[in-house]
């Protein structure tokens, strides 16, 4: 009755209002734009469909639970034989209390979002026209108007392309969407108060603004004040209870700046709230532990056959130049400022881009074919030069560097980070999912904290003599360890070679491989006039030349359609997990990337070995495996849905399962038969 009363006043006070703006140049006070994802929806496909309001200075729109007073937007379609409507999906709303009575709006523009199911075939070139009436209220501090728009757009069936434009208007209004929070919360009523315990990690911190927005009606007072407080991994709300218990509870977790977490709680016990930090609160020591999974995880990478070889002829020429402790912690010093400065840039742009509405994680850079020929090419002359076919100085130079050599260690270092970016293992999916959800300068402290443990080993060799005494003694045999350092740079440019044919195809592999045989080539020249004492310029000239216009060709070359898996996996999609789940059949779901190390050893070692194939089929287990070779932005959505910032990411969903199981990232046989009950 308290609801009704106050969407009857709503309504009444409208109502009123309508002969005064009952005029021939009245306006309306919140215009509605109508804009499809593509133009071209392929058959069979699902197209995201936004309305973009943009209310007038002073006026403001509604969530889907208006509060205490307000309407949500009701839409009446009209639309092809076949071609049907989602549900309106709305952004994290903001709140606004007039005298004593919340209201859940949006004061500025905002953006709502639905799709439409385009029936399987239809021939290319099919007119779509697609109408509709949407209904809606829009208020002022003082007096509201209920307004209509007749919306229309023509969708021509085709191949389902997006252009980069309309793309990244998409993905930054998606930004603006709670994320769902993925694990299941609980709630109870007693003593007319209404307790929610959601699962929510202790080192995600929240705004001073945290707010939950009840989207199933009349379950919480909505004018009462909320009492936020924090045990652990929990989050405890505390709120005057409404005038309904319902069976289930769903809102929105409001964390800050229009972010926030979709959630639904089920009946469960709940403890009262005790006084303590509330939502404006950062629990540090918690966010120490994310820097500290960081540094672990940065520490692994020195093992990665990228790195170690750079890390190991570092460190020997300490033990080989017999320096001074100072020169040997300058060097350290040097080598770890080029490598975190590496690191924190590229996590910076990450967070950068990702606040501009891009859909990127990890390692975004190497969705670029341009860029992992130019890491082919880099990895590929240090090979050449490990293997001493030239030398990178000329030995005047060198001797300079010898004797106060921070510049080159800065540079070795930049080079080893930026060089292991094709590389995750244990606590980095972890650590970097959690600076998806936090503050922009914890997250930078994250990044830090992977920067400086992959510098940690050079850094310790550095500032503790005994390390360096136990390397090793110099002789003729480092000249032979050398050369065997370059094998892996070898395997290594043959792996991106390998990652560039996934981008580009047979044709781009090709003229990656055309162009690292130039290089070699001028290499070489400059190797032979290197050893007669000759100038060199010409030969770097043509390097130099040669990468440029490799790049150029590269880019050039159209990406292929993709091939059929033949391990048996089916492509990812979410409506396919969404029919799987739903017919309550077990699923192990896989996110990969041809330029993902780690990624590639658990598919080798693990994925498609005859043990887990056969449990799988046994288990009637069906197999989705999402490719993120190329950055694609809908499956970057997923997996920050899952609190990763990129890939590896291994999902396992039991028969009938609410939720998934993430899996870890370094994969075994025996974990994965486990899964279904085999050995």
């Amino acid at each position: 009755m308290r609801r009704f009363g106050f969407a009857l006043m709503t309504w009444l006070l409208a109502l009123a209002a309508l002969p005064a703006l009952a005029q021939p140049a009245a306006q309306d006070n919140l215009s509605v734009e109508l804009i499809a994802e593509t133009d071209t929806p392929a058959p069979g496909s699902t197209v995201t469909v936004a309305f973009v309001a943009k209310p007038d200075p002073g006026w403001h729109g509604y969530w889907k639970n208006p509060g205490d007073a307000g309407l949500d937007t009701r839409l009446d379609w009209t639309l092809p034989q076949g071609v049907t409507a989602g549900e309106l999906r709305y952004p994290v709303p903001t709140r606004l209390l007039i005298a004593g009575i919340m209201n859940y709006v949006y004061k500025g523009s905002y953006t709502q979002l639905t799709t439409l199911n385009i029936p399987a075939g239809l021939a290319p070139g099919t007119a779509l026209p697609i109408s509709v009436r949407a209904d809606y209220l829009v208020c002022t501090d003082e007096i509201c108007v209920p307004e209509t728009e007749n919306l229309t757009m023509q969708l021509t069936v085709g191949d389902g392309s997006i252009t980069p434009e309309r793309r990244a208007r998409f993905d930054q209004w998606r930004r603006t969407f709670p994320k769902p929070l993925g694990s299941e919360a609980k709630f109870a009523v007693a003593d007319g108060m209404l307790r929610v315990a959601i699962p929510f990690p202790a080192n995600v911190p929240l705004g001073k603004d945290a707010y939950f927005f009840p989207q199933t009606l009349d379950a919480m007072t909505y004018a009462e004040p909320q009492k936020i407080t924090r045990d652990g991994d929990t989050l405890l709300i505390e709120a005057k209870a409404g005038i309904t218990v319902p069976d289930r509870l769903e809102g929105v977790l409001a964390t800050g700046d229009r972010e926030g977490f979709a959630l639904t709680a089920v009946p469960g016990t709940v403890s009262a709230a005790t006084s303590g930090a509330g939502g404006a609160a950062i629990d540090w020591s918690a966010a120490l532990l994310a820097l500290g999974g960081a540094l672990l995880g940065g520490l692994i990478l020195n093992i990665m056959p990228c790195v170690f070889p750079i890390l190991s002829l570092k460190a020997l020429s300490l033990a080989k130049s017999g320096t001074s402790e100072a020169h040997a912690r300058a060097e350290a010093l040097a080598y770890t400022t080029g490598v975190v400065l590496v690191v924190v840039a590229l996590g910076g742009l990450m967070l950068a881009l990702r606040a501009g509405g891009a859909s990127v994680g990890w390692a975004f850079q190497l969705t670029d074919p341009r860029v992992i020929l130019f890491l082919l090419l880099l990895v590929l002359g240090i090979a050449l030069n490990l293997a001493g076919l030239f030398e990178l100085m000329t030995p005047k130079f060198a001797g300079r560097l010898a004797s106060g050599g921070s510049g080159g260690a800065f540079m070795t270092g930049a080079l080893a980070a930026f060089i292991a970016t094709p590389c995750t293992g244990p606590f980095m999916g972890v650590a970097l999912g959690a600076a998806l959800v936090l503050p922009w300068y914890i997250a930078l402290l994250i990044f830090l904290g992977l920067g400086l443990g992959l510098a940690l080993p050079f850094l310790l060799l550095g500032f503790v003599p005994a390390l360096r005494r136990m390397l090793p003694k110099p002789g003729a045999w480092m000249d032979m360890f050398r050369k065997i350092l370059s094998i892996p740079m070898f395997l290594t440019a043959i792996a991106l070679a390998w990652v560039l044919g996934g981008l580009k195809g047979v044709n781009g592999m090709a003229v990656g491989l055309i162009v690292a045989l130039a290089l070699a080539v001028a290499l070489w020249i400059a190797g032979r006039r290197q050893a007669r004492g000759t100038g060199t310029g010409p030969a770097w000239a043509a390097a130099a030349l040669v990468t440029l216009a490799g790049i150029w060709a590269v880019a050039a070359i159209e990406k292929p359609a993709a091939a059929q898996a033949s391990t048996g996996a089916q492509p990812f999609s979410e409506a396919r997990l969404a029919d799987l789940r739903a017919r309550n059949k077990p699923v192990f779901a896989y996110f990969t990337a041809d330029w993902c190390v780690t990624c590639k050893v658990n598919e080798k070692g693990a994925i498609e070995t005859d043990a887990v194939r056969d449990a799988f089929a046994r288990g009637g287990v069906t197999v989705l495996v999402g490719d993120w070779t190329d950055g694609d932005p809908a499956l970057g959505r997923f997996i920050e849905r899952h609190n990763r910032a990129g890939v590896p990411l291994y999902l396992w969903y039991p028969a009938g399962a609410t939720e998934p199981q993430v899996l870890p990232q370094l994969l075994t046989q025996g974990m994965l038969t486990g899964l279904t009950g085999g050995k």
